[in-house]
């Protein structure tokens, strides 16, 4: 079977407190772990979108409208919708596993990973990505 879940892939979450979120994979477990014997990946998605930017806004409110929210978790693949899109975005040596054991490693992670989406949404790329999905 061709393997179409790879890094970098942008997914929605279909299941649990983040359902209806986009993520992006940043590390697949095909064959599962000891403590998750199934197909998961570990995805860094969007808690909290940005909000819509206009022209008048001063530079203060669009940096506040710029603000992401992020989240990191491990996620069965049966709980994953993929998409067509992929996103150019290096959070392997952010986040890793491990990470999710330690509350102050993960807070770090996590503030590397808004900070990192934050990056890619204000050049502009991906527009996608960064917008609510509405259903």
């Amino acid at each position: 079977m061709v393997k179409f879940l790879k890094t970098n892939k942008a997914v929605i979450v279909l299941q649990g407190r983040y359902a209806g979120k986009k993520a992006v994979i940043v590390r697949t477990f095909d064959e599962g772990t000891r403590e998750r014997p199934y197909g998961h990946c570990l995805v860094a998605g969007i808690k909290k979108y940005p909000s819509k930017v206009i022209k008048k806004d001063s530079a203060k409110k669009t940096a506040k409208k710029s603000r992401v929210k992020a989240f990191i978790k491990l996620v069965n693949y049966q709980h994953l919708m993929p998409t067509r899109y992929t996103l150019d975005v290096d959070l392997k040596d952010a986040v890793s596993p491990d990470v999710l054991h330690a509350k102050d490693k993960k807070v770090t992670a996590l503030k590397e990973t808004k900070k990192r989406l934050e990056d890619r949404f204000k050049t502009g790329k991906n527009r996608w990505f960064f917008t609510k999905l509405r259903f």
